[in-house]
């Protein structure tokens, strides 16, 4: 399956010059690099994969509410974010044509009531579901393992997203790092990612309805990426013991490879020292009328390229309720 090259030199070099050229510096690494870790993500190839909502969702970032018990999956893959809640609906759909080859079931999310429950703010709000993974590994993975998170993302068409012009669907990382002149101080969380933006009246360079990447980001802010079209897509993301973080993404599903690569930063301005989670974002206008654009995701996947430390367990047994970890 073609894929467009999307290695955008001017992104790269911001990226690369946010701190002196001199430090050392490790070759990014392509997402989906080394040894899959089977107890976190998964491919909802399960007729029988549910949610449960458990409740209202909690609100922790804008009003301080939690709201626990937390939603999860049956399997225990995925559950709620406790700073914003999941989306309003999780459900196993059938993998839209152009998928992994062989897959029946993808992940549909998308939500109504965005933010704090029952609130019509009638600004963009989002929702949030985290895979379950310190929990499941026994604690924080190590950047110097190389971490990386892989997810194909069906691109829906056009006419069928939420007319709104912004960030309609983010795939994020939760880190745990440092800025370089504060390296002994305690570590501070930070989540990077790539996002989907939406233009319903086009751009400057589009005459219709375009969507493109943001990336999250240099220390500048949020980066325009490329352009994206309908269909599935393939994003990645990766840290490397140097504390960056590598961007990467390409049309189809195809694996990553180096020609997909859009950027490396230090997120945030922050060195990557442990790697959490990942997790998604849906966000909508929250007026309590207008749907978030329905996004649908399959096989996210974590993998790690250097050994995990001794106390971390890889593998562990996935028909067991984990222990309540934040992830974020």
């Amino acid at each position: 399956m073609s894929r467009n090259c999307l290695g955008l030199v001017i992104l790269a070099g911001l990226g690369l010059m946010e701190f002196q050229a001199a430090e050392l510096r490790a070759e990014p690494v392509v997402p989906g690099t080394g040894r899959k870790i089977t107890s976190v993500g998964d491919n909802f190839e399960k007729a029988d994969w549910s949610y449960e909502f458990n409740g209202q969702k909690s609100s922790h970032d804008i009003d301080g509410q939690r709201r626990k018990p937390y939603g999860r999956a049956k399997n225990g893959r995925f559950k709620e974010g406790t700073g914003r809640g999941q989306p309003d609906v999780l459900e196993r759909v059938a993998t839209p044509e152009g998928g992994l080859p062989g897959s029946e079931g993808s992940l549909l999310m998308t939500s109504l009531d965005t933010g704090i429950p029952g609130r019509r703010t009638k600004e963009v709000q989002q929702d949030d579901l985290h895979a379950s993974c310190s929990a499941r590994v026994g604690g924080l993975i190590p950047v110097s393992s190389s971490p990386s998170a892989v997810v194909r993302v069906y691109v829906p068409p056009f006419e069928e997203w939420e007319q709104r012009d912004g960030l309609s669907f983010g795939f994020r990382l939760s880190l745990r790092g440092s800025a370089p002149k504060q390296a002994n101080k305690e570590l501070e969380k930070f989540w990077p990612g790539i996002f989907v933006q939406y233009h319903p009246r086009g751009t400057q360079r589009s005459q219709g309805p375009s969507a493109n990447l943001v990336l999250r980001a240099s220390n500048r802010g949020d980066t325009a990426g490329p352009a994206i079209t309908p269909g599935w897509w393939t994003f990645g993301m990766s840290c490397t013991a140097d504390g960056m973080v590598h961007y990467y993404a390409g049309e189809g599903v195809d694996d990553l490879t180096e020609e997909d690569f859009i950027a490396s930063y230090y997120a945030h301005g922050y060195r990557a020292r442990q790697f959490s989670t990942f997790f998604f974002n849906v966000a909508n206008q929250a007026d309590g009328r207008n749907w978030t654009t329905e996004w649908i995701i399959d096989d996210p996947t974590l993998y790690v390229v250097g050994p995990l430390p001794k106390e971390l367990t890889a593998q562990r047994p996935t028909t067991r309720r984990p222990a309540v970890m934040n992830d974020e």
